[in-house]
């Protein structure tokens, strides 16, 4: 862990800690730390910490940064190094952090000590149930992913999680709607048992005011639709009916429910339905079959009835649900298909351009690693890397010079004022800072900024208008990033639309040195 004491200046004895990833410094408050200094700029310099490397770099100040007394761009710094701002004197300090050793008893008696990876176990969990549910999630559940990925390849276990994540949505989407479908085909088949029983009740009517069963018809039964099987027994569970089944007793096991059923609610009105889902496309439905007593004058039961049926419709059904269910599996993996290539290659992409930009640098063509996509998770490793080719380039300096000295802007802003007298366009130039160093006639009336009293100042400090200048510096900056190639913008000047092009002048480290900046009215 690195921290910054001030040893010199306005704020001497004040200690800001620096922490990992990129911290920046400056009067705004908008600062990781903020100096309330005068001379220092809004945003004056960025240090990223990464592991145990510091990694200073000036961010445009006005009176630039200074490393143990010499003027820096960018620098790596070590513990005891001193950076001079105006009026203050930071000094940095790194702390060792102390890591948490678990020792453990071995089999055969001898102390071994076991590093804890605070990083992957994730330590204590916060207190807030949130937290509590994202700290589980991450270091217990992930867990478990994170070693299938020690074994297979992380695009095939996003293919695996992806079709797990397809089949149990369709599944706990489709089967609720299955299973209503089913509930209704039930009701509409209790329904129909119902009519059965009380079919048998109106046709047998006198009979069962005598509770002579024996003389029950039920012939009709045999012609129907979907009847698979019927019992109707007696309270005691003797088969009247069908005829060769006549004195047995019940031994089928939805007819034994369903006078189980019956003798629990023998004292209702006799409405009510028994049904259930039977295996093989069955459905058993069960009814007391009720008679009028003449001599208490109420209904009671004298019998029950249960069928077994196999409609056509649940058979129909079954098919239908089985085709949709596959139909929505379909569809559902192949949109998992065009969801994996676009998470895989959305992935794949700044790894990619991180890995050509490595080779880049690495051949000398590029100083850092900067990317087009806004990946937060990667600018750790970014930033780990721009140390690691900072550290390289610096054992690589022939002079063996620990901070070289940043290289003078002079002559590349003298090459670009030559180019000013014959631009017959407005035009200007910066230096490196953004200060303007010269500016033609034509810029001057078009931009409302005089030479004479805005030399050596900076853009933002002499343009009126912010967002001119707010245009014009990220032109710049996109120039220099881009090997001074020609960066153009467009900004209303004098309520005329004009496109900007900026160019940048790269020194022999690779840094922007001057920058000359046309302005063309667009037709």
């Amino acid at each position: 862990m690195y921290k910054l004491v001030a040893v010199g200046g306005k704020l001497r004895g004040q200690e800001f800690v620096l922490e990992n990833g990129e911290n920046t410094l400056g009067r705004s408050e908008d600062c990781d730390i903020t100096l309330g200094v005068n001379g220092v700029s809004k945003k004056h310099m960025s240090i990223t910490v990464t592991d145990d490397v510091a990694y200073v770099q000036d961010m445009g100040s006005s009176n630039g940064t200074f490393l143990n007394g010499k003027i820096i761009k960018r620098a790596t710094a070590k513990n005891g190094d001193k950076i001079a701002l105006p009026d203050l004197i930071l000094q940095v300090v790194y702390v060792k952090e102390k890591k948490v050793i678990v020792k453990k008893k071995a089999t055969d008696d001898e102390e071994e000590e076991e590093d804890i990876d605070v990083i992957f176990k994730g330590g204590n969990p916060p207190d807030n149930i949130v937290g509590k549910i994202l700290h589980l999630f991450k270091y217990r559940v992930m867990n478990v992913i994170h070693g299938i990925n020690e074994e297979y390849e992380w695009k095939y276990l996003l293919g695996i999680v992806l079709t797990v994540f397809v089949f149990v949505v369709v599944t706990l989407i489709i089967y609720p709607v299955l299973q209503s479908t089913k509930q209704i085909l039930l009701f509409e088949t209790a329904k129909r048992g119902a009519h059965y029983a009380e079919e048998i009740s109106r046709m047998n009517s006198r009979a069962l005011e005598s509770k002579n069963l024996d003389q029950v018809n039920t012939q009709f039964l045999n012609s129907e639709d979907g009847v698979q099987q019927y019992e109707l027994f007696d309270l005691e569970g003797r088969i009247v009916r069908p005829m060769e089944k006549l004195n047995d007793y019940i031994s089928d096991p939805f007819s034994v429910q369903v006078r189980e059923w019956a003798m629990a609610t023998k004292d209702d009105d006799g409405n009510k339905v028994y049904k259930k889902l039977l295996g093989g496309d069955e459905i058993g439905i069960g009814k007391k079959i009720m008679a009028y007593n003449a001599r208490l004058g109420i209904m009671e039961p004298v019998g029950i009835i249960s069928i077994r049926f196999t409609p056509k419709s649940l058979a129909v059904e079954a098919t239908k649900s089985q085709k949709a269910y596959l139909e929505s599996i379909v569809t559902a993996l192949l949109a998992a298909i065009v969801f994996f290539g676009v998470v895989y290659y959305m992935t794949l992409r700044p790894l990619e351009e991180m890995k050509y930009q490595i080779e880049e640098a690495l051949r000398g063509k590029r100083r850092n690693l900067e990317s087009r996509y806004l990946m937060g998770e990667l600018a750790p490793l970014r930033n780990s890397i721009n140390s690691v080719l900072q550290r390289i380039r610096e054992l690589q300096n022939e002079d063996n010079d620990e901070f070289g000295e940043a290289e003078s802007d002079e002559s590349y802003v003298q090459t670009l004022k030559e180019f000013l007298r014959g631009a017959g366009v407005p035009a200007m130039v910066l230096d490196s800072e953004k200060n303007l160093k010269a500016i033609n006639l034509e810029a001057e009336d078009l931009t409302s900024i005089r030479e004479s009293a805005a030399l050596d100042m900076s853009l933002l400090d002499v343009s009126r208008e912010k967002g001119f200048a707010a245009t014009v510096i990220e032109l710049c900056d996109n120039s220099a990033n881009s090997a001074g190639t020609c960066e153009e913008g467009s900004y209303e000047l004098q309520g005329i639309d004009h496109k900007v092009c900026v160019t940048s002048l790269m020194g022999k480290d690779n840094f922007a040195k001057a920058f000359f900046v046309t302005f063309i009215k667009e037709e």
